[in-house]
């Protein structure tokens, strides 16, 4: 959850995917992506995906909670060649940078965390990866809560190192 979040942190950051966060990316993935989903959880985000026309071709997760989602651990180099990784990853900084590097040298990746992120020194190192952002807003990452989280988030494409290529940034659609 976010920083400013005053609730306790869930375990290892397993927060379901609801679709309402998956909407705004359908529209920026070709028809049937054959994806991976690297921080699988329970296989909210897959389950989504799958009813959009993708083609999930693994999951895996460091605590997998869903059936066919495999033991693994992301930061480390996969030889599966996906058309993308998409996941909704642990927002822990010394998680998620190095997910970053790994999984964008390996195929494009979008990733699901906080908007802030892009507004932080800590974001630079990576700007030369970043090829999208669309905007999600605010997620109900309880589902019976009758708050949305405190953090705006956004969906983040990243891709192998390419300095010259440019960030494209995606605002919300209407409703």
């Amino acid at each position: 959850m976010g920083k400013r979040s005053s609730f306790k942190r869930i375990p290892r950051d397993f927060y379901r995917t609801p679709p309402e966060a998956v909407a705004p990316l359908l529209p920026h993935l070709p028809d049937g992506v054959r994806f991976i989903e690297p921080c699988a959880g329970d296989g909210a985000l897959i389950d989504t995906l799958m009813e959009a026309g993708h083609v999930c071709i693994g999951a895996w997760d460091i605590d997998p909670r869903g059936e066919n989602i495999l033991e693994g651990d992301s930061t480390q180099k996969q030889w599966w060649r996906p058309d993308f990784f998409i996941t909704n990853p642990p927002w822990d900084r010394k998680i998620l940078h190095p997910l970053i590097v790994n999984l964008s040298d390996q195929a494009p990746t979008w990733l699901l965390f906080d908007a802030d992120w892009i507004h932080t020194r800590q974001s630079a190192p990576f700007m030369d990866r970043l090829r999208a952002i669309v905007s999600v807003g605010r997620v109900k990452w309880i589902p019976d809560s009758t708050m949305t989280g405190k953090d705006n988030c956004c969906w983040y494409l990243f891709g192998a190192p390419d300095p010259l290529e440019s960030s494209v940034f995606y605002g919300r659609m209407a409703a």
